[in-house]
């Protein structure tokens, strides 16, 4: 059996170019014989964490939304992906917010152990995603038992949908196929 790969993507953008690389990603794992469950944070009713820190003594966040089943989604997955656009040298707003409200999972027994990071952005440079990357890793180190896995970049995406023709699109198709 293989494993349980979740990828989230962040990006709200119909035809979004990391969209495009969260489902290259996601038809590489499922070829390789995963269970793959690909969430789109586009319509989902996702709120601003309070920082009330209720969830450290329950294990349940206090805001009921769209985050109490995709957290559970989260912490029982081997393997999480999160595809975002780079805005303004950082990961999307929406990607912040939903690390924010994984805080819950800090005190639970979660099962991932690999977490990747794909995105896209206009500027060509793959330096674009860095802090991107340093936002992960920091949420990463929160969870003794993960670790960043990899990423994939594609880089001079100033249209929707221009990572299908690009190399991204295939190294995170192989990176799917290799977790």
């Amino acid at each position: 059996m293989g494993k349980k790969v979740t990828v989230i993507s962040t990006s709200l953008r119909h035809g979004s170019n990391s969209a495009v690389l969260a489902d290259a990603f996601a038809m590489g794992a499922s070829e390789a014989g995963n269970e793959v469950t690909l969430i789109s944070l586009t319509g989902k009713d996702i709120h601003f964490c309070t920082g009330c820190l209720a969830c450290q003594k329950t294990g349940k966040c206090v805001i009921h939304d769209d985050m109490n089943d995709m957290q559970e989604i989260v912490r029982t997955s081997d393997v999480l992906v999160f595809a975002t656009p780079i805005y303004y040298y950082e990961m999307s707003g929406q990607m912040k917010t939903f690390l924010d409200r994984l805080n819950p999972l800090y005190i639970a027994d979660c099962q991932f152990k690999d977490v990747y990071l794909l995105a896209s952005a206009a500027e060509e440079d793959e330096y674009a995603m860095k802090r991107a990357k340093s936002g992960l890793e920091g949420w990463i180190e929160c969870f003794p038992q993960s670790h960043f896995a990899g990423s994939v970049f594609a880089g001079g995406m100033t249209n929707p949908g221009m990572a299908k023709e690009s190399a991204a699109f295939e190294e995170a198709r192989k990176a799917g196929m290799n977790v």
